[in-house]
Formats: C-alpha cells, sequence, structure tokens
C-alpha cells in the first residue's frame, strides 16, 4: 500500500518505510557513513585555490560555446586552456 509519499517522484510503501525503520532500529556503522565535509568536492588530493579572472562578455561567450559544444563545465574549458598554454 502506498503512502502518498515519494522520493524522487516514485511512491514510498509502508512496507519500504518498515525496512528503513527496522535498519535504522538495528544501527548503523558510523565509519561506514559516507562522511562529508564543507563545501564542494576537491579536484585532486590537494588544496586547490579560487583565481579571479576578469573576462571581456565576448570572451565569456566564447568560452560557454565552446564548452556547450564539448559538453564541460566553463571551468573545465579554463583549466585545459591554461594547461595547454603553461605546457
Amino acid at each position: 500500500m502506498c503512502t502518498g509519499e515519494t522520493i524522487n517522484g516514485l511512491p514510498v510503501s509502508e512496507d519500504q518505510i518498515e525496512e528503513w525503520a527496522a535498519e535504522a532500529e538495528a544501527g548503523y556503522d558510523g565509519g561506514a557513513l559516507k562522511k562529508r565535509g564543507r563545501g564542494r568536492p576537491g579536484r585532486g588530493a590537494g588544496p586547490t585555490q579560487v583565481v579571479a579572472l576578469r573576462l571581456t562578455s565576448e570572451e565569456l561567450a566564447a568560452i560557454d560555446v565552446r564548452a556547450a559544444h564539448e559538453g564541460k563545465t566553463r571551468s573545465e574549458v579554463i583549466r585545459e586552456a591554461l594547461a595547454t598554454f603553461a605546457a
């Protein structure tokens, strides 16, 4: 039987709720739970740094067109350009 509640658009049954409750009552291994840090996830093993950069609207538009064409983010396109330049 459905409770009328949904998760990500899928209905949640009373049986599922009972399973979750039993799992919670049995306890969780705290070490096995995913630990969440603050902020965005890191890009590598070491710390990263935010760098401000001023671009014209034309430069930004060109980056956005390239990013959309390649299915990448604006930041990915800029990092790749910098890596190519520095190589």
